[in-house]
């Protein structure tokens, strides 16, 4: 007999359909005794039917006598209905057929073989296992799952039946090869499921016997079956093979061996019908071959009123007669002209917004029609989710390939990079795709300007000073303790280093000073006290380490304060300039980027090249710099109402840098930033880098300060500009009255710089 691999001894045996006709022989009042006495003798010639049989000619020559015994399970009036035979589990012979399973078999031809889809041989060998355990050792393992099938028809059609198998006739015992199974084997069977191996050894082959018979019932649910295909196919829409898979689905659906399935997606804010391109071109019926697009239009009223407007499915089942009733339809002479007869285009919409169409075709009139149009609604849910989806996906796609290739992109320049970014994905499936092009504005204007914290580096020198002090003092401490409590510990070595360590932190501190007495602390001292095992140091020495928690430790208090003021400093003049974008893209779009160091810096490029759909003229320019200044007084003032309030109550100064000279910028991949282009342009970057230190010239005092707005220019002409627009804000008592020009020192590279100074008003 053809056997599936198991640990069972497999007797098939009818000996409690015996019983049960040996009850009703024994009925002296029953109208079957007759028939029962008499078929129990023909049994009596053949005692394998109780003791088991032992091959499949002693099945074939008990054929007639087994289906007379199991008539009760097999009556004839369900012969033609029921798709049902005798079988036992694990085991690959099946007989007494109702005539439907028959019919079915011998559609699928003589080659075919039943197998039971998605379950290989190790699973079968380990679920035999788990119903000995739940029969035999009292567990309850829940290892049941659906049982399918693929049966095809005589023209190719793949037809799905759901398993049912009847076991109530079947029992399991232990041969006198089975081995005891302890409950540390049952626990350690059940984390090990995929331990094929480990399974053999404790259900060795032919360790159990299961004898009887069961019935075997197969359920048609193609069509259910079909749509949960559907469901997994639709994961990987963009998968190459999609559309063939798609296709021997609605295949199953529709019994139709040849029909054929399409998509066109529909691009509502152009008006038009677009090839569906997801990681792979689908076919599409409503466009030609060499088309990737095509107007509305290609609809005819009717069809575009139901599809567009109704979202409703358009089902045309002679299409030779629509055209002729309808004879400007390209629809259906697009169809005729590749042998399509009958067709079914169904909407596939989200938020009652058309996505695409679906496409249903067949080269046969009348076998698609509005009557099976409605299969549909069981798929199209889950068809218009994915779609849906995808469509997300490629949109995430986009964005991601942006932030990969250009990090995150400001909206006012975002159409530059996602046009690149579909150049790129659309180049993709091929074979050489171009390179990627680089991204440059050319001719824009430059605004620099920051707010920068002042002394913010000796107060975080200062901060540091105070920690390490402490920590070292308390870490000197510590240590006398444990030698008043464990004398025989020793820290001469330990105590001399880390009071020089505090006799360095009474000096300024130098560059290495923090990192050189971390590494101590850390690898030498801290190191020897967690070794330490006397139980009576324990608290002390835990009590030592909670202070250095950098969370709330007493060890890192100051500079908790001071990274507490930077921080919020940073995040209170961002929040500024931030919300005042919205007004200043208003003025005209613009490139915009800021930055966090100590303080606030930002950059703004605008022109042309930026916002092309644009009119730039040079008023707009001029607006944006009386805006930005503005800002820069609003973020000083927004800190000096801060001030108070701070840990450390440091002061901020304020800088604008003008430069009346059109420059290149270019997107630095490596940097995933924008920086100027070329070695002209290169000079707004030599002095934004080297003001915010510069002196008054001859002096020793710095062109910022604080409570004051300073800016530097070079010419006679964007020194009157700016005077207008400091004469403007005084006016507004934005400024203190009064203004300051001074020349600026000589830098490495710059000379011949002049700045404006101002008193924020408060």
């Amino acid at each position: 007999m053809n056997y599936l691999d198991t640990p069972f001894l497999v007797q098939l045996s009818f000996d409690d359909v015996i019983a049960e006709w040996e009850k009703v022989a024994a009925d002296q009042r029953g109208g079957r005794a007759g028939e029962a006495r008499a078929l129990l003798e023909e049994v009596c010639l053949h005692p394998e039917l109780r003791e088991g049989l032992k091959n499949e000619l002693q099945i074939t020559e008990n054929a007639d006598l087994i289906r007379r015994l199991m008539h009760d399970y097999f009556p004839d009036v369900l012969r033609n209905n029921e798709i049902k035979a005798i079988s036992l589990p694990y085991r690959k012979d099946i007989f007494n057929h109702t005539d439907r399973f028959t019919s079915i078999l011998a559609a699928a031809g003589p080659d075919f073989e039943l197998n039971i889809r998605d379950l290989d041989p190790s699973q079968s060998y380990i679920l035999s296992c788990c119903i000995i355990l739940n029969e035999f050792y009292g567990t309850h393992l829940d290892f049941f799952k659906p049982l399918f099938c693929d049966i095809p028809t005589a023209d190719g059609i793949i037809r799905h039946y759901r398993i049912l198998y009847n076991a109530d006739n079947l029992e399991i015992s232990p041969t006198d090869k089975a081995l005891p199974i302890s409950q540390e084997e049952i626990d350690l069977l059940l984390d090990n499921y995929d331990d094929i191996d480990m399974w053999r050894a404790k259900f060795p082959k032919e360790s159990w016997l299961l004898r009887g018979f069961s019935l075997i019932t197969l359920v048609d649910v193609t069509v259910e079956n079909a749509v949960s295909i559907f469901k997994e196919k639709l994961l990987v829409l963009n998968a190459g093979n999609f559309q063939q898979s798609v296709e021997t689905i609605f295949r199953s659906i529709y019994k139709i061996a040849d029909i054929r399935v399409g998509f066109t997606v529909f691009n509502r804010y152009k008006g038009i019908f677009k090839a569906a391109n997801f990681g792979h071109r689908m076919k599409s019926f409503i466009l030609s071959d060499d088309e990737d697009s095509c107007s509305e239009e290609v609809l005819c009223v009717n069809s575009f009123q139901e599809l567009i407007r109704g979202k409703e499915f358009f089902a045309v089942s002679d299409a030779t007669a629509y055209l002729a009733a309808n004879l400007q339809s390209r629809l259906a002479a697009q169809l005729l002209s590749q042998d399509i007869e009958s067709f079914i285009l169904a909407p596939v919409t989200k938020n009652n917004n058309l996505l695409g169409i679906l496409e249903l075709v067949s080269p046969r009139k009348k076998e698609l029609n509005s009557i099976n149009a409605n299969k549909l609604q069981i798929v199209m849910p889950f068809l218009t989710d994915s779609i849906d989806r995808l469509i997300g996906d490629l949109q995430n796609q986009v964005q991601a390939l942006i932030q990969e290739k250009y990090t995150t992109i400001h909206s006012s320049v975002y159409w530059k990079f996602q046009e690149e970014a579909e150049h790129i994905l659309a180049r993709m499936s091929q074979e050489n795709p171009d390179v990627m092009e680089e991204i440059v504005f050319p001719d824009v204007f430059p605004l620099y300007g920051q707010v920068d914290i002042k002394g913010s580096s000796e107060v975080r020198n200062s901060s540091v000073q105070h920690d390490l002090q402490h920590q070292l003092k308390s870490l000197l401490s510590l240590l006398d303790e444990i030698k008043t409590i464990s004398p025989e510990e020793s820290f001469d070595e330990e105590e001399l280093q880390l009071n020089a360590f505090l006799s360095d932190l009474i000096m300024p501190l130098k560059a290495n000073t923090e990192q050189l007495i971390h590494n101590y602390v850390v690898n030498k001292v801290q190191r020897y006290l967690r070794q330490l095992k006397d139980i009576r140091l324990k608290p002390l020495i835990n009590g030592y380490f909670s202070e250095d928690e950098k969370e709330g430790g007493s060890f890192h208090h100051h500079r908790r304060k001071y990274e507490t003021t930077i921080a919020t400093i940073n995040e209170k003049l961002a929040a500024v300039i931030d919300h005042r974008q919205v007004e200043a893209q208003a003025i005209f779009p613009h490139y915009y980027e800021r930055f966090k160091t100590d303080g606030v810096e930002h950059n703004l490029y605008l022109g042309a090249t930026i916002a092309p759909r644009k009119n730039f003229h040079l008023q707009l320019l001029h607006r944006l710099r009386l805006w930005q200044i503005r800002v820069l007084c609003e973020m000083e003032k927004t800190h000096h109402d801060l001030k108070d309030r701070l840990p450390y109550p440091l002061e901020v100064t304020t800088l604008i840098l003008i430069y009346n000279t059109e420059i290149d910028i270019r997107f630095r991949m490596d940097e995933k930033r924008f920086d100027v282009d070329g070695s002209y342009n290169a000079r707004f970057e030599i002095v934004k880098k080297r003001i915010d230190k510069a002196h008054v010239k001859d002096t020793a005092e710095r062109i910022t300060a604080p409570g004051k707005i300073t800016l530097v220019y070079a010419g006679d002409n964007e020194e009157d500009e700016y005077i207008r627009y400091l004469r403007i804000l005084q006016d507004e008592e934005i400024l203190e009255e009064g203004l300051e020009l001074f020349e600026v020192e000589d830098l490495q590279g710059v000379s011949g710089l002049k700045a404006l100074r101002a008193k924020i008003a408060h």
